[in-house]
């Protein structure tokens, strides 16, 4: 997939991530208009992102050989169809069916935005401008949803609207089966999955991560109703303030990029996330559950980044990143079904301290993928940049060397001035041979010369 189309990636990456963002109002509004229990209601989200998740599996790696652009567009019909139909009907068994097929075209398009930021020169910032953009557009929904009426249908057609206004960006896409190259230019090398071991670790941990942040998100909108007495205006108010201090947190990832490495962002904020959800779970009023809401959701999208930028950066191929993000669309979609049940049998407060320790647990596998995989690929094969010192260009410019020999350092990076080196001239033949000794003339004396060269070369 090709470097020159950041545009067409974020805003597939908007589209596809923007009904998980939306899945607190999704639920709530299921359980109103259909008037469904808060389990049945999660339940339905839950089938949405597992869907969702089925997509990631289904296509990583054959985004290339399937061509970006038809994949993409193919996802984007399948989303507005989905979700148009959930939210043209009240028929649950019809809303079901349009909400799994809604999620299915959203998956596909992640997946092809996942596929080509991994191909990214800097995967990172290409998945931070991506959070920026869906943060953004769910704030503002946040905002505007509650003033234009109740029931399940406005949320549906939000997020179909969205697919179908992503559809022109598409045409910055590749047509047809795509040639897999790195930023470079260079082939992107075929073969098996690199860094298995690593890699399924992060896409198990990544599973349960996202289950524990998503088990919160999708009954959030009943705590602050239910538990903290506000209205679903106050409510969307709350989420369209914590979406933008989202942005916030996501500007000051991008701006710190990798000058602490990926370990540290990753492991602390986890763990500063799990108080963020112990205080949001035992909201009782207005201040009490704005500030874990908002401090929760400034943090959320910041280690997300470091997240997606780790799975990214060990394939570039992008299928780790597919099947990382598609293993945590399966925990995202177990969340609400999970926070439901969860505070159906113990209680919110309960919930949010089970999923804290949860997440304190987590924190450790995933701190220890980024330490052991330093990030990964700094340097695509083809390109030979310099981070901290001549050792480390000399060591990424060999091709094969692992990604972990180079160290990252806080400097940003240089480019390093390309050397042509001339071929070697061929072998001299059999009558370029001569035996030694002078012989007379000028031109003897320079066919000796030449004679003993070839043999000296030799």
């Amino acid at each position: 997939m090709s470097r020159r189309t950041p545009r067409p990636l974020v805003a597939l990456f908007t589209a596809g991530y923007l009904a998980p963002y939306l899945l607190p109002t999704v639920v709530g509004r299921l359980g109103d208009s259909l008037h469904l229990p808060p389990a049945q209601a999660g339940l339905i989200g839950s089938a949405l992102l597992m869907s969702s998740a089925a997509a990631g599996f289904t296509f990583a790696g054959r985004v290339d050989r399937m061509g970006p652009r038809t994949l993409a567009r193919a996802g984007l019909l399948l989303a507005a169809l989905g979700y148009s139909a959930a939210a043209a009907t009240s028929f649950v068994p019809l809303v079901v069916i349009g909400a799994m097929a809604g999620g299915f075209g959203s998956g596909t398009a992640t997946t092809v935005a996942a596929t080509g930021i991994a191909g990214q020169r800097d995967p990172h910032r290409a998945s931070t401008l991506g959070l920026l953009s869906v943060s953004a557009l769910a704030g503002a929904l946040y905002l505007t949803m509650p003033h234009l009426g109740t029931g399940h249908a406005l949320p549906f057609a939000a997020i179909a609207l969205t697919a179908l206004a992503t559809w022109p960006a598409t045409s910055g896409l590749e047509s047809g089966t795509a040639q897999l190259a790195t930023p470079a230019g260079q082939p992107r090398p075929a073969g098996p999955l690199p860094f298995r071991r690593s890699g399924l670790v992060l896409a198990a941990a990544m599973l349960c991560w996202s289950m524990a942040q998503n088990s919160l998100w999708g009954v959030s909108s009943r705590i602050g109703t239910d538990q903290a007495g506000l209205t679903e205006i106050t409510v969307g108010a709350v989420f369209a303030v914590a979406l933008g201090a989202a942005l916030v947190g996501v500007l000051g990832a991008g701006a710190l990029g990798s000058r602490l490495g990926r370990a540290a962002p990753i492991g602390a904020g986890t763990a500063l996330i799990a108080c963020c959800i112990v205080v949001s779970a035992r909201a009782d009023d207005l201040t009490s559950f704005a500030t874990g809401e908002i401090a929760w959701n400034t943090l959320y999208p910041v280690v997300l980044s470091y997240l997606i930028g780790l799975a990214a950066s060990l394939d570039p191929r992008g299928r780790w990143a597919v099947l990382v993000g598609s293993a945590a669309s399966l925990g995202t979609a177990c969340g609400p079904l999970t926070g439901s049940v969860l505070s159906q049998t113990t209680g919110y407060p309960a919930m949010g301290t089970t999923l804290a320790v949860a997440l304190l647990v987590l924190a450790l596998p995933l701190t220890a993928v980024a330490l052991h995989t330093g990030g990964s690929p700094l340097l695509r094969p083809g390109t030979v940049r310099r981070r901290g010192g001549a050792p480390a260009a000399l060591v990424a410019g060999v091709t094969g060397a692992p990604a972990g020999a180079v160290p990252q350092m806080g400097a940003p990076e240089q480019p390093v001035v390309e050397i042509t080196v001339s071929t070697p001239q061929p072998a001299p033949t059999q009558e370029e041979f001569s035996t030694a000794g002078p012989r007379g003339g000028a031109a003897g004396l320079g066919q000796s010369s030449n004679a003993n060269a070839s043999t000296s070369a030799r």
